[in-house]
């Protein structure tokens, strides 16, 4: 464990890397407009590193180094083509900068941890972290067809990861309260594996030993899909958004929700969830 160097971090200007760049709206997804709405292609014009989901919520998607992979049903990675396209994401240019060193520590004390350290619960900031992880859990939704259910539905059709043990990457974005909506409130994060066998939606985990780089933006470029139809026309009066996305964002397994699969510790697909 090293001193947190979080207070340190501060927006990089150089390269537009102060800016958060996101593509859609969770709020959006409440009510299932799950239409493609822009392209990795675009997307990558502004940034090299970010996380989203495809149309239909097509997979969970991990943009590293420009490179962008999408782990499904399978949990298996797979690189995807610049045609591909999403109805939400998230993407900025790394300049990631490093915070401290943890090892034995779960999910939720780390990203309470972080939070603490850099005194930034009203700031968009991306944390990565980069190391082994003796218990990773995931999940990916199983896409969806048109016409498209609601979220909340669509928090039955998950199938869900487990792992021990494995060396990778976890990315996340941290928004604040007030934003919740636009985005989830507190973490959002993805992860893979290095040998791309692994990864997904994070649901839980325990940090062995890795090292976490932060990165402060103090621009938010939200970026709508007015050309949508579906998009263009809908009244989210009549949508309860934040109650949604705080339920479809949780883990689910024990809660009596169920999951269409699972995996074995190995991360092979098995008959029931964990």
């Amino acid at each position: 464990m090293t001193r947190s160097l979080a207070k340190n971090i501060r927006p990089i200007t150089e390269h537009d890397a102060n800016v958060l760049y996101q593509h859609g709206t969770l709020a959006l997804l409440v009510p299932g407009l799950l239409e493609g709405t822009t392209t990795l292609g675009e997307l990558l014009r502004h940034g090299d590193t970010g996380i989203g989901t495809g149309e239909g919520l097509d997979g969970e998607l991990i943009i590293l180094d420009g490179v962008a992979y999408k782990i499904g049903s399978s949990g298996v990675a797979e690189q995807v083509d610049d045609d591909f396209t999403m109805p939400f994401a998230n993407v900025h240019r790394a300049a990631f900068q490093y915070q401290c060193e943890r090892a034995d520590i779960g999910l939720k004390e780390l990203n309470d941890r972080i939070v603490e350290a850099n005194g930034r619960a009203n700031t968009f900031f991306s944390v990565i972290v980069r190391g082994t992880f003796s218990f990773m859990k995931t999940r990916a939704v199983i896409k969806q067809q048109a016409p498209y259910p609601k979220l909340v539905e669509v928090a039955d059709r998950q199938a869900m990861f487990l792992r021990h043990d494995v060396r990778g990457t976890m990315l996340g974005y941290f928004s604040p309260v007030m934003f919740h909506g636009a985005a989830v409130a507190g973490f959002h994060e993805h992860f893979l594996s290095d040998d791309h066998t692994f990864g997904g939606h994070v649901l839980d985990g325990v940090l062995e030993r890795g090292r976490i780089y932060s990165q402060v933006f103090d621009t938010l470029m939200q970026h709508l899909p007015v050309d949508d139809p579906g998009y263009r026309d809908h009244d989210f009066s009549h949508d309860s958004i934040a109650a949604d996305i705080t339920a479809a964002e949780g883990d689910h397994a024990g809660d009596g929700s169920g999951s269409d699969g699972g995996t074995s510790n190995d991360g092979s697909p098995s008959a029931e969830a964990d």
